[in-house]
C-alpha cells in the first residue's frame, strides 16, 4: 500500500531529528578530541585526518548505493567539519587577494564557511601572517593550466621555514558581471590581465566595440563595475552574488579546460594518506650532466615526477634551481632513499613539503 505524502514527511521528520541528534554527539566527541590536542598542543585543524574522514564516508556511500549524490556529500563533510573546528576557537585562514576571488573560492572549497578568513594583499602577507602565527594556515595560487607557473609563490617557498600542506585545485569559470542588464550598454569591460588573457576570444567576438581594461584582481574589476553601469567585469559567480552584479554571459573563458592550482601552506606536515604528493627545490652543479644525473636518482628509485619548473636561483647569471612535485610522502622508503642519493650529489635540496593529493 501506498504511503501518503503526509506519511512520507513524517517520517522525513524523524530522520532529521536524528540527524540533528548524531551531529549534536559528533560536536561533543570533536570538543573532546578539541581538549586532547589543545593539552598537547596540536594543531586544531588536521588536513590529513579530515581527507581520512571525507574518504570513509565516501566509500560507506558507495556500500550503501550511492543514492545520496558523493559529491554533495562531500561538500557536507567539509562544512561539518569547519562547523565543529569552529567550535574550538575560530580557525583563520590567509589567502591572496581581495574577497570573492577565485583563491578566496578555493579557500572556501577546503576549509568550510566557518573558517575565518584574511584577505592579505600580497602572496608575501599570506606567509607572513602563517609565519607569525596570526593564521593557522594560508591558500596561495601555484599554477593555472594556461597561464603557467606563478613564478613569486615558487621564489618565497625557497626562503620560508613553512611547509606545504595541502594543495586545492578548481576550474576556473569566468562570468560577465555589471550592473547592467543589457550586454549592448556595456562601453569598458575590466578584469585582472589572466583573466582578460583566458577570455580574449570571447571579448573579440561578442565585444570588439568595448574597451578592454586591466584592473588589480577580479574582485577589483567588480568594485569598478559596481559603481557604473556600462562598465562590466570577469570574475567568479560567487563575485556576482558578493557584489550585487547582474551575469551577463557564463563561462565565457576560451579554453574549457582551465583549473588552478593553489598551495596550503602551514607549520607542520601530516601522515601519509596513501595518496600523497612530494615538492622540493633543488639545485645541480652547474656542469654537463648534472640534471641527468639527479633525474635518474628519481628514475632508479621508481618515482614519478608529475612537475619539474625551472626558476633562476637569483645568486648569479645563468644558474638555474628546479621546483619538483613527485608522487609520494616523504616517509616513503622510496622517497627518503632517493632523497639521501640527491643529498650526495645535488648543489641544492630544499624540502617543501609532502601532502595529500588534491581530487
Amino acid at each position: 500500500m501506498t504511503r501518503t505524502l503526509e506519511e512520507l514527511r513524517k517520517e522525513i521528520d524523524d530522520i532529521d531529528v536524528q540527524i540533528v541528534g548524531l551531529l549534536n554527539k559528533r560536536a561533543l566527541v570533536a570538543k573532546e578530541i578539541g581538549e586532547v590536542k589543545k593539552s598537547q598542543n596540536i594543531q586544531v585543524r588536521n588536513l590529513q585526518r579530515e581527507k581520512e574522514v571525507i574518504s570513509n564516508a565516501l566509500k560507506e556511500n558507495e556500500k550503501q548505493g550511492s543514492v545520496f549524490p558523493s559529491q554533495a556529500l562531500e561538500l557536507i563533510y567539509k562544512e561539518i567539519i569547519s562547523a565543529i573546528s569552529s567550535l574550538e576557537g575560530a580557525v583563520r585562514i590567509a589567502y591572496f587577494g581581495p574577497k570573492a576571488t577565485f583563491t578566496h573560492q578555493a579557500a572556501i572549497s577546503h576549509f568550510g564557511l566557518s573558517s575565518e578568513y584574511i584577505p592579505c594583499d600580497s602572496i608575501g602577507t599570506v606567509f607572513e601572517l602563517v609565519e607569525n602565527g596570526n593564521a593557522h594556515y594560508g591558500v596561495v595560487p601555484i599554477e593555472n593550466t594556461i597561464e603557467g607557473v606563478v613564478n613569486h609563490t615558487v621564489d618565497i617557498l625557497i626562503n620560508t621555514e613553512l611547509f606545504i600542506v595541502g594543495e586545492i585545485i578548481i576550474p576556473i569559470n569566468l562570468f560577465l558581471l555589471s550592473l547592467q542588464k543589457d550586454p549592448a550598454k556595456i562601453r569598458k569591460i575590466y578584469s585582472h590581465k589572466h583573466a582578460l588573457a583566458q577570455s580574449r576570444k570571447y571579448l573579440e567576438k561578442h565585444f570588439p566595440y568595448a574597451e578592454i581594461l586591466e584592473a588589480k584582481s577580479t574582485a577589483n574589476a567588480c568594485e569598478i563595475a559596481k559603481e557604473d553601469g556600462t562598465v562590466a567585469a570577469i570574475a567568479s559567480e560567487v563575485a556576482a552574488y558578493e557584489y550585487g552584479l547582474h551575469i551577463l554571459a557564463k563561462n565565457i573563458q576560451d579554453e574549457k579546460n582551465n583549473f588552478t592550482r593553489f598551495l596550503i601552506i602551514g607549520k607542520n606536515i601530516g601522515k601519509p594518506t596513501g595518496s600523497d604528493k612530494t615538492s622540493l627545490i633543488m639545485g645541480v652543479k652547474n656542469q654537463a650532466g648534472a640534471l641527468y644525473k639527479a633525474l635518474e636518482i628519481f628514475y632508479k628509485n621508481q618515482i614519478n615526477l608529475t612537475k619539474i619548473e625551472s626558476r633562476p636561483s637569483k645568486k648569479k647569471a645563468w644558474d638555474y634551481i628546479f621546483y619538483i612535485d613527485l608522487e609520494g610522502h616523504v616517509e616513503d622508503e622510496s622517497i627518503k632513499k632517493a632523497l639521501e642519493e640527491l643529498n650526495k650529489s645535488s648543489q641544492m635540496i630544499k624540502f617543501l613539503g609532502s601532502y595529500p593529493k588534491a581530487q
